[in-house]
């Protein structure tokens, strides 16, 4: 992750996707088909604003609206830029 070449900008932080269980907890398999789409991903990347910078950290878990942001590949891995409103909750492990 050290590599990464994409830095956001103002308001906006990078998130690696977290794929979501493909089990049940009955142990049902869900396909790939129907699964939602992650809502929850790891910050990389905080973009440029000092008060965003504050609240949100890199390595942080946070849950963001399904539809917000512009979702990209880079180097095999799925991320999502998403601005500060998308943001819902930071996830406390």
């Amino acid at each position: 992750m050290a590599d990464l070449k994409i830095k956001p900008m103002d308001d906006r932080i990078l998130v690696e996707l977290v794929e979501q269980e493909s089990k049940t907890a009955s142990g049902l398999i869900i396909p790939d088909t129907a699964k939602e789409k992650p809502t929850i991903g790891k910050v990389v990347a905080v973009g440029t604003d000092e008060d965003l910078q504050q609240h949100i950290k890199v390595g942080d878990k946070v849950l963001f609206g399904k539809y917000g942001g512009e979702e990209l590949t880079f180097d095999g891995h799925d991320y999502k830029i998403i601005q500060r409103n998308d943001i819902l909750a930071v996830i406390i492990d």
